[in-house]
């Protein structure tokens, strides 16, 4: 598993889709092992990072809320920004 995608359930305010965009290209250039892409492999890697946006998006808001927050915070919120980009 891909160490650097962290985990977005039970975080207060919940995961935007910045941070669920992230994860999921975080996650297809693991898995496809595709770091930047090219005119062959544009259109399948966004593809892939849209659909597992998607599904990562059906399924956090699905599951029941969690008992104690996750250990770490996305990178997009340890910048200090907030959501807003503020």
């Amino acid at each position: 598993m891909c160490r650097n995608i962290t985990t977005l359930r039970g975080l207060e305010p919940p995961a935007t889709q910045d941070e669920i965009e992230a994860a999921a290209r975080q996650f297809v250039r693991k898995v496809s092992g595709v770091q930047s892409t090219s005119k062959n492999t544009q259109e399948a890697f966004e593809r892939a990072v849209w659909e597992v946006a998607r599904a990562t998006s059906d399924l956090l808001t699905e599951l029941p809320g969690r008992l104690q927050a996750p250990p770490t915070l996305p990178p997009l919120r340890r910048s200090g920004k907030n959501s807003s980009g503020v």
